[in-house]
Order: C-alpha cells, then sequence, then structure tokens
C-alpha cells in the first residue's frame, strides 16, 4: 500500500504545530518523537513524517 504524501504533510504539520519543542534538525531524534507522540506502527510511514519534519525545522 502506498504512502499518500498528504498524509505525511499533514500529520508532519499537525505535530509541529502542537510539539514544537519535541523535534529538532535531527532525523534520528525525530524519528523517536514521531513515535512517542503518535500510534503510527508502520516503520516506513514514521520515518516519512520524521523526514519531512526534519526537512521543515
Amino acid at each position: 500500500m502506498a504512502i499518500k504524501p498528504d498524509y505525511v504533510k499533514k500529520t508532519g504539520n499537525i505535530l509541529l504545530e502542537r510539539y514544537p519543542e519535541a523535534f529538532t534538525t535531527d532525523f534520528e531524534q525525530n524519528k523517536e518523537s514521531v513515535q512517542k507522540l503518535t500510534s503510527i506502527d508502520s516503520k516506513g510511514v514514521r520515518n516519512r513524517i520524521a523526514g519531512y519534519v526534519t526537512r521543515k525545522k
């Protein structure tokens, strides 16, 4: 199943709005933050959202 870019962007933007202090420019730390703050089980989706947040920061 393909991951929709709109889902990644929407989720990333919501996380950045709600928890701006939880994210930095470090991808590894952002992966852990996404895992803690969401209930996403898929490693691929988590990594895409963390990558998007890292680029936005």
